[in-house]
């Protein structure tokens, strides 16, 4: 512990001042005992920061500060008190090893299944004999170690009953995987020093009852007026809403302002009415099949978000609850870009004001990889949030039908978070008491270390997978234990009422006013704030209802142009670049000068720094992206001496929009649906996701159909993401050469995203800035090239950057006579440069080469007007390098057909194709056999 810190700490704190006597008693009480202390100030001082060496001798100290380091310092250096008896030390090492036995093994004897199904497995380890020990050694006082016991000396018994207690009852504690011995520490003490089982006040466990009333009031309303309807109900699992009630309070406690939530089904109508507050009366609408939505296809209840502010200790929180599609657990990267983009927003660099929490199903995170994928970002510089709380609705069964054998292959659902070595804490769901213990433990935890956390709430589903569903066909054993089995709320209320705490008057009356509150449509959930703090919400209203355009000044004062691209170019000394990528820079130099025609990389690089200029923060990922899959962005420079780094496009300006670029890690799915979280929450910026090579995007499909193409028409979402997907035939085999554009035109439908194909880099330059500058928000894909991006004949000029805009349809750029013109080949893409190559090789006058850039939404009247000159036409000729089942005929050709017959002479019907034949294989994998067809399918546009 720095000393400044310290001194804050004590000059912010209650504990100085006129209080610091009575503090300090409490203090000297709770290091003694936590339990001594009202749980209020046990939850202060849990909080408080433990130090990681003595103070300086000259600082005085105060006597709570004094003991708060001695207590640290004994935890740490080890204790120094003595035991005298014979041989004390090998059996002292030994007790020691017991007590690593319990922290190591313990979880696996918990008592955490509320249906006691779980075969606990055989535990050597925590057994006397296998450390040499017996009962004779019970009364024999031994040194504690780092028991958190609240003494250094304590006979055997004692510590075994410390270990039993802490280890093994209805919390399973999983954390000695961690490495970092801070981490494992704090942990320790956590837990060791309350036995697991901290004394709650009076009024905090009335909360959690209440709270239970709640969750089992709404499943049971719902069953009464729609029985057998889906809802996907939390019966057995009611503890997860006083969870989550406390995760938000505790959260906003720390300061935090925001909380994301993904989660998929189960559960999701009772948090939504419980904890967002969303009116019941509005679910009830839903269920009697009201359209809510005005536009769109809608979407079934247990799939919608909703978003709301409550009140909390530390101020107003906004909640969000992610939309997601049945596809589970794909909503959680989703969440972790929704996060990330809020934190930018609020410059939250650590993640204290930005809180993500994923919610799982225990056959889900056994199941689905893109688990693993979002785990293993979690630390990354480009997708990590400051920790995630992870928790797991662990029915114990997964879907109705599975056996437990059949899931997974591990002993928890939850040992896939082991590999980032989160701790992970299994709780049994009909223990309220742990559950708020556990939750309150995680949410420190994610506050002190930044790294995500694991509650597994082990519980059950009293119905089947859903409420249609009969489980005891698959699951007889359980469902005949499920049915004697009191509720979570019951068992609770009965432990209370023996206690003293509420009478069984006040259970009954807690019941009764849930159910009467949800008749009249009142709000039931905590804390509601009926008139939201609008600063914590994201301002999409100037993007909201227009219509589609496909015009936007995208153009630029040249001057000013030219300025940026010098700032782009421009390498502090001291910065050794590497040869190849010194030529590059030194050609775009000419280039901003008019010394040299504009290519790839600078007309792109140069729409970044310009949208920068403009107050659009810019956001690249993707494999490779800082020097380009081939060679052709290097916005990243790397210094040959010392390995540092370098990106001009972060200093165009001193107060400059922020601009990420990072390599991503070799994901696909949880990366793209990352960026789409992120830009459905950042509508001002340029968010792009790049793929290595197009069809690498397969990895993510369920991205693409569940979000990217249908989450405006679903739930109402925005979405501005840019997908660079490079597509070309190179020869270099099927799974190298198509971005599959057939899949996305196959998508298109009512303007819910752009699919282009731009060919020149003054295109390139006007479509991304037009994607931020028009207020518009849909995707856009595009077909970006591979060969082009060096190619002799795909440049541009300064001033068709700076005066132009994205042209959909290119006209013929050959001087040819128009009434010359007997055929017309339309293309889209790289194949363009081949048939002009063709024309001009074989001196076809009669052919007009037309480029489709934008295929979706098809610019039917800007390809009339290309084509309408030739009056002449005898043919027109469609012509694509993909095979005849694939690219872009099927999906465009009734397009193409509409157009040609605004021609006088009617041309729609004598439509031909010129490209590969139809293949099973996206391309072929001989180059030989590449050759040839290319070459073929160039002489049919032109002579079939």
């Amino acid at each position: 512990m720095q000393e400044g810190t310290m001194e804050l700490m004590w000059r912010t704190s209650p504990m100085s001042g006129g209080n610091a006597h009575y503090v300090e008693a409490l203090y000297e009480q709770y290091l003694v005992d936590p339990n001594a202390v009202p749980d209020e100030w046990r939850n202060y001082f849990d909080r408080l920061p433990h130090p990681d060496g003595s103070p300086a001798q000259d600082v005085p100290l105060g006597p709570i500060r004094d003991q708060f380091y001695q207590f640290g310092k004994r935890r740490l250096n080890g204790h120094a008190g003595t035991v005298e008896t014979s041989g004390e030390n090998k059996k002292q090492v030994k007790v020691l090893q017991l007590i690593n036995a319990y922290r190591f093994r313990g979880h696996q004897q918990a008592d955490i299944d509320p249906l006691n199904l779980r075969a606990r497995v055989e535990v050597p380890d925590l057994e006397l004999s296998f450390h040499q020990l017996t009962n004779a050694d019970l009364d024999t006082p031994f040194q504690t170690g780092s028991l958190f016991l609240g003494k250094d000396v304590a006979p055997l018994k004692e510590i075994v009953e410390v270990l039993e207690k802490t280890y093994c009852r209805s919390i399973g504690c999983e954390f000695m995987h961690i490495v970092d011995t801070e981490e494992k520490r704090w942990l320790q003490q956590r837990f060791e020093s309350v036995r697991s089982k901290p004394k709650f006040s009076k009024e905090v466990r009335r909360h959690v009852l209440e709270r239970l009333t709640a969750a089992e009031g709404l499943e049971n309303y719902l069953a009464s007026k729609y029985p057998g309807t889906k809802r996907f109900g939390l019966e057995g699992g009611e503890s997860f809403i006083p969870m989550m009630d406390e995760v938000i309070q505790r959260a906003g406690g720390y300061g935090t302002k925001e909380v994301v939530i993904g989660m998929a089904h189960r559960g999701r109508l009772n948090l939504l009415i419980n904890i967002l507050g969303k009116s019941p009366s509005e679910l009830i609408e839903e269920f009697d099949g009201k359209k809510v939505n005005e536009q769109g296809s809608g979407d079934v209840k247990y799939h919608q978000g909703f978003s709301s502010n409550v009140m909390t200790p530390g101020g107003e929180v906004h909640l969000a609850l992610a939309f997601n599609p049945s596809h589970l657990e794909i909503v959680a990267p989703v969440v972790e870009g929704s996060v990330r983009a809020r934190q930018d927003r609020r410059d939250d660099t650590d993640g204290t004001k930005v809180l993500p929490i994923s919610i799982h199903g225990d056959a889900s995170m056994a199941g689905q990889g893109v688990v693993m994928e979002t785990l293993q970002m979690s630390q990354t510089r480009a997708y990590r949030t400051g920790g995630t709380l992870h928790v797991v609705i662990n029915n114990q069964v997964g879907f109705t039908t599975s056996h437990p054998l059949d899931t997974r292959s591990t002993e928890y659902c939850t040992d896939i978070a082991k590999m980032i070595q989160a701790p992970i804490f299994h709780v049994n769901g009909d223990d309220p008491d742990a559950v708020l213990h556990a939750t309150q433990v995680a949410v420190d935890y994610r506050h002190q270390f930044k790294r995500d956390v694991v509650i597994d709430l082990v519980c059950y589903r009293r119905r089947g997978h859903n409420e249609a569903d009969e489980p005891s066909g698959t699951q007889p054993m359980m469902y005949e234990k499920i049915k004697k089995h009191k509720s979570s709320r019951e068992i609770y209320a009965r432990r209370l009422v023996k206690e003293g705490l509420v009478s069984e008057d006040d259970t009954k009356e807690m019941m009764e006013k849930y159910r009467d509150d949800l008749q009249a449509g009142n709000h039931v959930a905590n804390a509601l704030v009926k008139e939201p703090n609008t600063s914590l919400f994201v301002n999409w209203t100037p993007y909201l209802g227009h219509e589609w355009t496909g015009d936007a000044d995208t153009s630029i004062d040249m001057k000013r142009m030219q300025q940026l691209a010098a700032r782009m170019c421009t390498i502090p000394d001291g910065i050794q670049v590497q040869r190849q990528v010194a030529k590059i820079y030194e050609d775009r130099r000419k280039m901003q000068a008019g010394g040299m025609a504009v290519n790839w990389g600078f007309a792109e690089t140069l729409a970044y720094a310009t949208l920068l200029d403009q107050g659009h923060g810019v956001r690249i990922t993707g494999q490779d992206v800082g020097r380009g899959t081939f060679s052709h962005r290097h916005a990243v420079v790397h210094n040959q001496k010392d390995g540092s780094t370098y990106v001009p496009l972060e200093h165009i300006a001193e107060d400059q929009p922020r601009f990420t670029i990072h390599d991503s890690f070799l994901s696909e799915e949880a990366v793209l649906a990352f960026e789409y979280g992120y830009a459905t929450t950042t509508p001002k910026a340029l968010v792009i996701w790049e793929a290595q090579f197009g069809d690498f995007a397969n990895g993510a499909q369920v991205v693409i159909d569940q979000f990217i193409s249908s989450g405006e028409s679903k739930w109402g979402r925005l979405c501005g993401l840019t997908m660079l997907l490079p597509h070309g035939y190179e020869g270099q085999g099927p799974e190298h050469s198509s971005a599959r554009l057939e899949r996305y035109l196959q998508l298109c439908a009512e303007h819910n995203m752009q699919v282009c194909v731009p060919t020149t880099p003054a295109q390139i330059f006007h479509l991304l800035r037009r994607q931020v500058i028009r207020p518009l928000r849909k995707p856009l894909i595009v077909m970006s090239p591979k060969s082009l991006l060096r190619h002799k004949e795909a440049v541009s000029s300064l001033e068709e950057l700076a005066n132009g805009k994205f042209q959909m349809v290119l006209a013929d750029q050959g001087k040819l006579e128009a009434e010359k013109v007997k055929r017309v080949v339309l293309c889209a893409g790289k194949v363009y440069y081949d048939l002009a190559a063709y024309r001009a090789e074989n001196e076809r006058d009669d052919t007009a080469i037309v480029r489709i850039e934008q295929l979706y939404p098809f610019p039917k009247e800007e390809l009339y007007e290309a084509l309408k000159e030739y009056t002449n036409l005898e043919q027109v000729v469609w012509c694509q390098e993909e095979p005849l089942n694939q690219g872009a005929w099927y999906q465009s050709q009734h397009h193409m057909r509409v157009v040609a017959d605004m021609l006088k002479n009617g041309m729609g019907r004598e439509l031909k194709f010129a490209g590969r034949p139809a293949s099973a294989a996206p391309a072929a994998g001989y180059m030989s056999v590449h050759t040839e067809q290319q070459r073929q399918l160039v002489n049919d546009a032109f002579n079939a």
